[in-house]
């Protein structure tokens, strides 16, 4: 095979591998971007893990009610399993944080259902915190304070940079909170009607249909807005420069 030279005395075909380097160096950035931002979402709200620990004990309690038709089996079945997450989780040495909300909502919703005797109160307190969710995200964008930044911040380690440094950032978190508000609140528009109207079955079944998939969708919809967003000015730690001092 022959090879033209340049007037340099340069192959061309070197050349060419010269030329393609930025642009094999590039994909290789964006790729690793692509790759950090998709865990810094997974990680913030606590990834596949989480949400099932999340969703697993209101499916219980429709399941055992539905075989029972006991309020107080059906609530202390969910509570069970929810405390039994916490559990795992402790003994693994792992986050308990989201474990820890699953089981303070399933506690609160099995303590009203039993109390009122009716098994539609399970749900209420996780109907209401979905409502104060959204309102609250609503509320953090409009003041510029988007919680969806607040939460990522520290998984990235810009912490609030995103703020006064980068004012992309501070635009791609607050888009992300309101696809958040967007999204998330579907789930109390569609249950709350079933929960005024005593539908205890099609609230229960709904309620765990609705629970991993706008999570899941919203958390893409976050990982796509960050992927166009200017790259993270990660803070750094006081300890750093010393230990780099030091190697």
């Amino acid at each position: 095979m022959s090879v033209s030279i340049q007037p340099g005395g340069e192959p061309a075909a070197q050349l060419g591998l010269v030329e393609t380097a930025p642009a094999d160096d590039e994909a290789a950035r964006q790729a690793a971007a692509s790759k950090e931002a998709a865990e810094s979402v997974m990680q913030a709200f606590g990834g596949v893990r989480g949400m099932v620990d999340m969703t697993l004990p209101g499916l219980v309690f429709i399941v055992t009610y539905n075989i029972t038709h006991q309020v107080p089996a059906a609530a202390w079945a969910a509570l069970g399993l929810s405390a039994l997450f916490v559990v795992a989780r402790l003994a693994k040495r792992e986050t308990v944080q989201h474990a820890f909300s699953g089981v303070f909502g399933v506690a609160i919703g099995a303590w009203i259902s039993m109390k009122t005797g009716k098994a539609e109160n399970f749900y209420l307190p996780g109907l209401l915190w979905s409502v104060g969710y959204c309102i609250g995200l609503a509320v953090s964008a409009l003041v510029r304070w988007p919680l969806i930044g607040v939460m990522l911040g520290p998984v990235t380690g810009e912490m609030f940079t995103w703020r006064k440094q980068n004012p992309g950032r501070l635009a791609a978190y607050t888009k992300a909170t309101w696809a958040w508000v967007l999204i998330m609140g579907i789930k109390p528009l569609i249950l709350f009607p079933l929960y005024f109207t005593h539908n205890v079955n099609l609230l229960g079944w709904l309620k765990v249909a609705l629970g991993i998939p706008p999570m899941l969708l919203a958390m893409y919809v976050t990982w796509q807005i960050l992927l166009k967003a200017p790259p993270p000015i990660k803070v750094q730690l006081d300890d750093e420069p010393a230990e780099a001092d030091r190697k």
